[in-house]
């Protein structure tokens, strides 16, 4: 969505807006490299959980606020479209943060390698 909503921007009659689907498809493509070379265990001073959180959190509060003010306020095709497609990114991206916060993850007990038999 991120790429799409970049496309509208750009073919719009306001392209200002290219700035924030750009940044939020460059985090989303960091975040995806990390994650696929493994660095959360290698980097283990930084919590990856909160750090996608806020990530989601702001790309979902930002994508929302500028989708709302390119519907308002352009008429031309690829603005609504840009909106449109950049409503769904930040509904998408508010999902993410509520699937990935780290409070609702649940914790489960360390395996000590010593089975009970009866």
């Amino acid at each position: 969505l991120c790429v799409l909503t970049l496309v509208c921007y750009g073919a719009s009659y306001t392209p200002g807006y290219v700035g924030l689907a750009v940044c939020e498809l460059v985090f989303a493509a960091l975040m995806l490299l990390a994650w696929g070379c493994r660095l959360p265990p290698r980097v283990p001073q930084i919590h990856w959980g909160w750090t996608d959180f806020i990530r989601c959190i702001i790309g979902s509060l930002l994508f929302l606020i500028t989708s709302l003010i390119v519907i308002i306020g352009h008429r031309d095709g690829a603005g609504i479209a840009a909106g449109v497609f950049g409503l769904l990114a930040g509904i998408l991206l508010g999902y993410d943060a509520y699937i990935t916060l780290p409070t609702r993850q649940g914790h489960a007990a360390a395996a000590t390698g010593v089975y009970w038999e009866d």
